[in-house]
């Protein structure tokens, strides 16, 4: 995974089928990328903190050679819903002007931060920020029975409906959690790519509860997105990143 300008990508997990037969094989690539379309990339332990899957049965531990594509391909250890579960190691996206941070700020929803940036004495050029990925995918074994659930992650999307079992006639339900909490009137970036045409990109906001839900169709794949931006501890950009974002993304599919 390169460092590649935070403000133009987004990193998710992406399986090369969402179900599977009982006892059949789970294959994902990590992407990065723009409108749910980006390359594949290899597994590099340096920049992998954390990959598990998780089942009906328990937690293990998603353990890949360097360089193996797709970074996971195993067969299922339990029938029902399986959630792929990633996080990386911090990156850092270095900018040479307020241009592409101003963009990046008003894509995700936090515009307030340039004053913010002023108001902290950051110069308007050459500054950096680092950033951290949490990826998550629902994947069906068999009946793809079972429950997503907050993992611990320091952000999160849950998924609250099993779009493999559950009735989705009022739209799909999630969480958004922040630091072990709902997040708020968070804006939550939904990507739907139909099985022929564009990808279509909506936004909707969490409620009170850090709840969204929002429409879905049968036979369309999903990428869910919602991202924290917050200041380092530091104000010398010339020692470090001054900003530093996560970013949640949850991956999922609708059967026809």
């Amino acid at each position: 995974m390169a460092a590649l300008p935070a403000q133009a990508h987004e990193f998710w997990i992406s399986p090369d089928t969402y179900r599977v037969p009982s006892g059949g094989t789970l294959r994902a690539e990590f992407r990065v990328g723009q409108d749910f379309k980006g390359a594949g990339y290899v597994f590099v332990p340096g920049r992998s903190e954390r990959f598990e899957l998780v089942t009906p049965e328990g937690t293990s531990e998603v353990t890949p050679r360097v360089g193996d594509r797709p970074a996971l391909n195993l067969p299922s250890p339990a029938e029902g819903l399986n959630v792929v579960v990633h996080e990386t190691a911090d990156l850092v996206v270095n900018y040479k002007d307020m241009d592409a941070f101003r963009r990046f700020l008003e894509h995700k929803d936090w515009a307030g931060l340039e004053t913010v940036h002023a108001e902290r004495g950051l110069p308007m050029e050459t500054f950096s920020e680092s950033y951290r990925r949490y990826a998550k995918s629902l994947m069906a074994a068999g009946d793809g029975a079972g429950t997503d659930r907050a993992m611990g992650l320091e952000i999160e999307i849950v998924a609250v409906k099993n779009p493999y079992t559950d009735d989705l006639s009022e739209g799909m339900v999630v969480d958004v959690i922040y630091d072990g909490a709902a997040r708020a009137d968070a804006q939550v970036e939904i990507f739907d790519k139909p099985p022929e045409g564009d990808v279509v990109v909506s936004h909707v906001r969490t409620d009170a509860t850090g709840r969204a839900v929002f429409p879905v169709q049968a036979g369309h794949e999903y990428l869910v997105d919602s991202v924290v931006i917050r200041a380092t501890d530091s104000d010398d950009a010339a020692a470090g990143p001054v900003w530093h974002s996560l970013w949640a993304s949850l991956t999922f599919e609708v059967p026809q």
